[in-house]
């Protein structure tokens, strides 16, 4: 249902900050994040159809430092539109653009101060929460494109939105302080969950290593390349832009991989209760593999190469860690729906993480298939 301005005084507050270009005829409840309030926004020319823009008010509680977040997002969005004509695309499609309020800022910070942004809508595409082989592989070459779009941009400027986001050592440690102050008395009961955890100490380690030491180069990484941060062209079913940038921050680009291929290659459920039904999919990587070196177009290192299959041991790990201790300490940062729900979710995580361990010669081989 379209929401009325003149009926929500909040609301038109906001939408009169901004000077869209044709008569505002109200605005809509958009999408699936549960992060953000997003609306989408219709507005109606003289002459054609609606025109559609996207209204984001920028939760405080995941991002405490919302000018910080809106400093990187017009810093990248600026030089992927740049790099995009360079290259002969279209950045009007390829990726997001912003609108400033009627003062020339970037965003609005409301009385309450909540903070609130106006993009482009880019019509034509769709938005997949599931994925077939083919949509894997397209979500692919939008992440690699995007890293390779990025390959120059200096990391280092740009502010860290969520504090030691994926810092493997620090979920770890987290872990173990939940652990020893056991305060629902859950422990005993998960004693082979904890030793899985408490044997790869080592492994959270491996990645961040490698960071310290140089051999792996800080990125412009996504932190959260999931299938629904891809637009799908209705035409071409191919990746046209990657969209939720507000977790873009320095990382590791072994990092984004990871969470993809955690999260697209396997069939079961997050919280799949029957553990034979989850499978990591070799194919799957297969697929997701040759669709990302062939958007990052050779600009990864030979280091970052080696390192791909970690990438995806080390983000399911880890999320297997924060779901444990979450379950440890009380349920009380992922939502559940039944008591258990994030110990059966880090049960499905630990599980791909053991078929990774099996399979990670052949992970390795498949990297070495595309790369060269």
């Amino acid at each position: 249902m379209v929401s009325d301005p003149q009926r929500d005084p909040a609301l038109a507050q906001v939408l009169e900050q901004f000077a869209f270009p044709a008569t505002l005829l109200g605005a809509v409840r958009y999408g699936q994040g549960h992060i953000n309030d997003t609306f989408c926004v219709l507005c109606q020319p003289r002459e054609g159809d609606c025109i559609h823009f996207i209204l984001q008010g920028l939760s405080s509680t995941a991002f405490p430092h919302p000018e910080e977040l809106m400093e990187n997002f017009v810093g990248i969005t600026g030089y992927l539109r740049r790099k995009i004509q360079e290259n002969g695309g279209d950045p009007a499609r390829e990726t997001l653009r912003h609108r400033k309020t009627r003062d020339g800022r970037d965003f609005y910070r409301d009385s309450q101060g909540k903070v609130w942004r106006v993009m482009d809508f880019i019509e034509n595409t769709d938005c997949y929460q599931s994925a077939t082989p083919a949509l894997f592989e397209a979500s692919a070459r939008a992440f690699g494109r995007f890293q390779y779009l990025l390959r120059d941009y200096p990391a280092q400027t740009l502010h860290e939105t969520i504090a030691r986001f994926h810092d493997t050592e620090d979920r770890f440690q987290k872990f173990v302080a939940a652990l020893e102050a056991d305060r629902l008395g859950r422990a005993g009961e998960i004693p082979g969950e904890i030793r899985f955890v408490l044997d790869r100490k080592a492994d959270c380690s491996v990645a961040l290593d490698a960071l310290r030491s140089g051999k792996l180069p800080l990125r412009v990484t996504h932190n959260d390349t999931k299938l629904n941060n891809i637009l799908i062209d209705r035409k071409s079913q191919e990746g046209i832009c990657v969209i939720d940038l507000d977790t873009t921050m320095p990382g590791l680009a072994i990092n984004d991989f990871g969470d993809s291929i955690r999260f697209g290659a396997n069939h079961a459920r997050e919280d799949e209760r029957d553990l034979s039904k989850v499978n990591f999919d070799i194919g799957l990587y297969d697929a997701y593999t040759r669709g990302f070196l062939e958007g990052a177009r050779g600009s990864l290192t030979p280091a970052e190469l080696e390192y791909l299959p970690w990438g995806a041991r080390l983000m399911t790990l880890e999320c297997g860690i924060r779901f444990l201790t979450d379950y440890l300490e009380g349920d009380s940062y992922f939502h559940i729906q039944y008591p258990d729900q994030n110990l059966c979710r880090a049960r499905t995580q630990f599980k791909l993480v053991s078929d990774m361990e099996k399979q990670f010669a052949d992970m390795a081989t498949v990297v070495a298939r595309y790369a060269k």
